[in-house]
């Protein structure tokens, strides 16, 4: 006969092997739903005594039962364990072995396939918003630094090659402007996720008269899902959900990138601190930025959780199907790498120093081309194709001599054109560089300091 902790056994004449139930068992990733299932059946319960299915003597005793197998949980008094298939039935079984037959009464009038959609829907309910204040702090870190570092100039990049003199602050926005759309991103997500399955059965509804608005109502979700097929057959959420977390994963990656690459002594931009570099076995003079780059190497992780969702519900028939129990590894994964890496990232900046002298000379020499070219224009009436032309000369030859645009004559620079003047040397300051940058979203330093103030009231 077939095992008794089954919940579907009676349709069978032997019992599924042991080499079967271990490999389409559960336990040991869905376990971790085990507070949502249990909050999801009190509501269950509690609505089938109100609508009368069962008794709310019955309601009751079962309510009270879940709440002590929440307790022995979390006391570890209850663990669960691979001879169980998962975590519904873990729980549905320690619920009659505490309160009797009445406990095999809490499953009327739904199935495994909405009661998971439901506990997956809870938890995200729960991970999402934790994703956004993780996704916040490292906002807020950086706008400490932009605040901290408001008048330090660097070379910003283009290719990796030094293109224009821009304020650190001004770089480190850009992190947040993009941070804070993955904020909005996840907030999304949360909309869309927040819409109760349960209630729709195993996938065509159920004939008992059920209130869904009740259940959907005690456990916090805005509405239900009309559909019932759809309620139980699509992860559409979870996919959305692992593409958020991949772009967020793709923006701490980018700024791991640069973080590792200006901790060298090639660049020397930043210093990070002991509490987030290791050393090395060998080199005693080894500081290694190995959190950045697990950063960048836990990327992978999120983006093969959304190609695992992608993949396992590709091509899948309506409705449920068993190949959606593999759901449960790349939403875990994806939302805990996610998680903590915004966490390291948040350490890493906290613990890093810019080095300004290094940025503030790295930000000379050849930077300065546009400027010459802009002068030419603004000054000397110049068509901008023939002013990026004489420029571009003159970089050359100021290669070529070893020295930098604001160490050349006046009559070298005449030797490219008459109209140059001695205020040229004006526009080779870095400085003046960034104030004559007018354009909204630029980073003249007016416009980075009202950018920070404006990123403080929206991320406090």
């Amino acid at each position: 006969m077939p095992t008794p902790t089954t919940l579907w056994g009676g349709r069978f004449q032997e019992a599924i092997s042991e080499i079967a139930h271990l490999f389409s068992s559960s336990i040991a990733l869905d376990g971790k739903l085990w507070r949502e299932d249990i909050r999801g059946s009190i509501a269950h319960a509690r609505m089938l005594g109100e609508v009368g299915i069962i008794t709310k003597e019955e309601a009751n005793a079962i309510i009270a039962g879940l709440e002590d197998i929440a307790n022995e949980i979390e006391a570890g008094t209850f663990r669960f364990d691979d001879s169980m298939e998962d975590v519904h039935l873990a729980i549905e079984q320690r619920l009659t072995e505490k309160i009797g037959a009445v406990g095999g009464k809490l499953h009327t009038g739904r199935s495994r396939n909405d009661q998971v959609a439901t506990d997956e829907r809870l938890y995200l309910k729960h991970a999402i918003p934790e994703l956004a204040d993780k996704t916040s702090e490292v906002i807020r870190v950086l706008l400490d630094k932009a605040e901290e570092y408001i008048d330090a100039i660097m070379p910003g990049y283009t290719h990796l090659q030094r293109a224009q003199p821009v304020l650190l602050s001004h770089h480190l926005l850009a992190y947040v402007e993009m941070l804070a759309r993955d904020r909005e991103r996840l907030g999304d997500v949360l909309h869309r996720v927040d819409y109760s399955p349960l209630g729709a059965a195993a996938f065509a509804g159920t004939s008992y008269p059920i209130d869904r608005a009740m259940t959907a109502r005690e456990l916090g979700f805005a509405s239900v899902l009309e559909n019932s097929i759809d309620a139980v057959s699509d992860r559409d959420y979870l996919i959305e959900l692992a593409s958020a977390c991949a772009i967020i994963m793709m923006h701490l990656s980018r700024m791991a990138e640069e973080l590792v690459v200006w901790s060298t002594r090639e660049f020397g931009f930043v210093t990070m601190s002991d509490a987030v570099t290791t050393g090395s076995s060998i080199m005693p003079q080894k500081k290694n930025p190995d959190m950045a780059e697990l950063i960048r190497g836990k990327v992978g992780r999120v983006y093969g959780a959304l190609i695992n969702l992608l993949t396992l519900m590709k091509g899948l028939p309506l409705a449920y199907n068993r190949d959606m129990q593999e759901d449960k590894q790349p939403m875990f994964d994806a939302i805990e790498t996610t998680r903590d890496s915004l966490e390291m990232m948040a350490l890493i900046l906290r613990e890093t120093t810019f080095n300004i002298e290094r940025m503030r000379s790295a930000a000379s020499g050849a930077l300065m081309a546009t400027e010459i070219a802009d002068y030419l224009v603004r000054e000397k009436k110049v068509p901008f194709r023939e002013a990026h032309h004489i420029s571009g000369r003159i970089v050359t030859f100021a290669e070529q001599q070893g020295k930098n645009l604001d160490k050349l004559t006046l009559n070298e620079y005449r030797n490219f054109s008459e109209r140059f003047d001695s205020d040229i040397f004006e526009y080779l300051d870095p400085r003046r560089s960034l104030i004559e940058k007018k354009s909204a979203g630029s980073t003249h330093p007016t416009m980075v300091k009202e950018a920070i103030t404006g990123w403080r009231r929206r991320i406090p």
